[in-house]
């Protein structure tokens, strides 16, 4: 009987959602994801057990092989029998490093749950913290692994009472971060625990895991591991990867832990699509329906040199097949699909369809985006964006080395923003500059890194920009007027800064962002929980990238005919700011009053913008404006000795000390810097700590720019603007 091959196996599992499991993994930077991955590879036939944990499969891209980290998530699709049951898994591995840390974001929408990676010795980290953020926001389930036990053992030389204290401790962190972020539902649903087998412990570079569930089954104990490690005989080592195969082990967890689409689409549809559940799509939506009509989430691209651009993502309901005719949302037009694949790694296998509830890959989406919506229906209400918990805040200009190749850089821009979504490109039309910006300095020199290796283009860039935020202090005192040029229209703004409480909000993505086409009940009780009347919280139309707009406006005839218009202006006025051309930040705009012309010819675009643009600078102008900068808060940590000399650099870059504490000999400090105090900050590190010291990211925000820096920084940015200097 001739063997079944693997695709031939996920063709015929994708079928039975009740089998299907769509996980990522995620963890802080060097706590073994990639390696971890490599063993649930090899459990389900796809590689060698022998080459699991050495060679990092899901690490294709030349530059993660040569920095031995993960820069973009990877997909694969695999199956694993338990109880005589086959199921099928879609895997998502995902970077550790704060700087690729969007693609975590982007993968979240994707699965249903997460194996949550801590390392035994280093415990919970920053980054650990901010993955589960990721994953609670969209309601994604954890369960946890604690890896890299054979370091307790060998390095550490803990008593098992020792080693089990350390476990009790990661938990308990594990456990009150997810009472902490998670919402009321499943704050307590979701804890992990050792008894339920959602806690699993081992070593993926050893091959071997143990849970509670499997102790019981094989007798096996944390004695067997300890004498198997003190040995001294590698077979010992290896023989406990045969005894207690981590994939096995892992796995079971994932099939009893982690929800199916059929269960998980219930909770997560009203959560990420603001659409009406009642109607014939939203039941398609929350019931994974394969006869429902088609639709499809983009989380990532991935540009290939053969056949351009595939893009990832998950299929909520109906079923796609090569050839159909499908609306893309956000770009409002409807493309004819070439392939429909499956992954499998670095490599893709063509599939004839899939169905609801799988993770897949479709070629032929023209200029498609992450975040982006397809579907049968083109009435769909999309899916909400995809908002990344952290903002770009380091620019570089970019030119190409030949300025007859200028057409070319225009292409490969587009290409890279595809690729990484977290990097902005931006075109200043005045200076003719190319500006990029990422998460920080390393994110950037990796785009650059990759402009120049893997799309063959020699580029050029500037030394790198802080990006900065502008706001107000305060409400505008009057209304301001904003005039059409042919006199016929007026409109009247004022602006005011976001309550905190909203402001906490928007940030914790409790308040969706986008236009309200429609009352939208959740958004008004959430912005009356925070503070707000409910009579105001009806006339909130748009919120975006952290801003609010208000039609506060009453019985103006026409006021709806230029809604649209207006709502457009307040957004490019927020991504460009009138003092600096800056985004703008925490800023609520009112539109308290409008005397239109009754005819529409004198209030169409060209008359009407100019009046928005105006009044809504005008009112900024008299309500105290004022500069954000970005500042973010790190954790150092470093040999006891070197503690004074950190705490003296952090003062130096006009840092401020937060907390400091000692493990061991290992000092751990935390201060919150200004970025634009940042640049060299790794070197400055490893000099005075000898090499031995590192950082992490723990969080970041925009606070207000030092009063004696505000004329001197608007300037400098309005001079390198080309604006005028007024």
């Amino acid at each position: 009987m001739t063997k079944e091959k693997m695709i031939d196996k996920v063709m015929r599992l994708m079928k039975n959602p009740n089998q299907i499991r769509n996980i990522g993994t995620v963890a802080h930077i060097d706590h073994g994801k990639t390696t971890f991955s490599d063993n649930l590879l090899a459990g389900s036939g796809m590689m060698s057990q022998d080459l699991a944990g050495k060679t990092r499969a899901l690490d294709f891209h030349e530059d993660e092989a040569e920095r031995g980290i993960t820069i973009d998530a990877a997909n694969v699709s695999m199956v694993h029998k338990l109880g005589g049951k086959e199921f099928l898994i879609n895997l998502i591995d995902t970077p550790g490093h704060i700087d690729f840390s969007g693609d975590v974001t982007r993968a979240m929408r994707a699965v249903d749950g997460v194996i949550v990676l801590v390392c035994a010795v280093e415990g919970v980290m920053p980054q650990t913290e901010t993955v589960l953020k990721q994953c609670l926001r969209e309601r994604v389930k954890p369960i946890l692994f604690i890896n890299k036990v054979d370091r307790m053992i060998k390095e550490l030389k803990l008593t098992p009472e020792q080693m089990q204290e350390r476990f009790v401790k990661i938990i308990k962190t594990v456990n009150e971060l997810i009472n902490s972020i998670a919402e009321k539902q499943y704050k307590e649903d979701w804890q992990v625990n050792v008894n339920d087998g959602s806690v699993a412990f081992g070593s993926a570079y050893h091959n071997w895991a143990l849970s509670f569930n499997f102790m019981k089954k094989s007798g096996m104990d944390f004695s067997d591991i300890i004498d198997a490690y003190k040995s001294g005989d590698k077979e010992d080592v290896k023989k406990l990867a045969e005894k207690a195969p981590i994939h096995e082990i892992i796995l079971e967890s994932v099939i009893k832990h982690h929800p199916d689409p059929l269960v998980s689409q219930k909770y997560r549809i009203p959560k990420i699509w603001r659409g009406d559940q009642e109607s014939e799509l939203g039941k398609a939506l929350i019931n994974c329906d394969p006869n429902g009509p088609l639709t499809f989430v983009c989380t990532k691209i991935v540009v290939d040199k053969h056949v351009g651009e595939v893009a990832a993502g998950r299929l909520f309901s109906g079923t796609v097949k090569q050839g159909d005719n499908v609306h893309m949302i956000g770009k409002k037009k409807e493309v004819r699909l070439q392939q429909v694949c499956i992954f499998n790694g670095a490599k893709r296998d063509l599939a004839e369809q899939a169905t609801a509830g799988n993770i897949i890959g479709l070629i032929g989406l023209d200029d498609v985006f992450a975040g982006e919506t397809v579907s049968s229906n083109p009435d769909i209400e999309p899916f909400e964006s995809i908002k990344h918990i952290f903002d770009p805040v380091i620019t570089k200009a970019i030119e190409p080395k030949k300025s007859s190749e200028l057409p070319k850089l225009i292409e490969v821009l587009k290409v890279v923003g595809k690729e990484d979504p977290s990097i902005k490109v931006h075109i200043n039309e005045e200076s003719g500059e190319y500006l990029i910006s990422g998460m920080g300095e390393l994110h950037l020199e990796i785009i650059e890194n990759r402009i120049r290796t893997e799309k063959n283009f020699e580029v050029v860039t500037s030394p790198p920009i802080v990006v900065y935020r502008e706001t107000i202090s305060k409400m505008t005192p009057d209304s301001v007027e904003g005039k059409s040029p042919n006199k016929h229209n007026k409109i009247y703004f004022r602006v005011a800064p976001i309550p905190a409480k909203i402001k906490e909000a928007i940030k914790n993505g409790e308040l969706p962002a986008g236009k309200m086409k429609k009352y939208d009940k959740e958004v008004v009780s959430k912005l009356v929980e925070c503070g707000m009347e409910t009579k105001m919280a009806r006339k909130v139309k748009d919120i975006y990238n952290g801003n609010i707009f208000i039609n506060n406006t009453r019985g103006i005839v026409h006021i709806q005919e230029i809604m649209d218009m207006v709502l457009d202006i307040f957004e490019e006025i927020m991504d460009v700011g009138p003092i600096s051309n800056e985004p703008c930040i925490n800023v609520m705009v009112y539109l308290d009053d409008a005397k239109l012309h009754e005819d529409a010819i004198h209030r169409g675009p060209a008359q009407m913008y100019p009046a928005f643009r105006g009044g809504i600078r005008g009112a900024f102008r008299y309500s105290g404006p004022v500069l954000f900068e970005p500042k973010q808060v790190l954790q150092f940590e470093a040999p006891y000795e070197f503690l004074g000399d950190i705490a003296n650099m952090i003062s130096s870059k006009r840092g401020q000390l937060i907390e400091t504490n000692q493990q061991g000999k290992i000092a751990i400090l935390k201060g919150k810097l200004p970025v634009a105090e940042m640049f060299g900050l790794a070197s400055d590190l490893r000099s005075i700590t000898s090499g031995r010291g590192n950082y992490f990211l723990v969080d970041q925000m925009f606070e207000r720019l030092p009063g004696e820096l505000q004329s001197e920084v608007i300037k400098q940015i309005r001079e390198r603007k080309g604006m005028k200097l007024d």
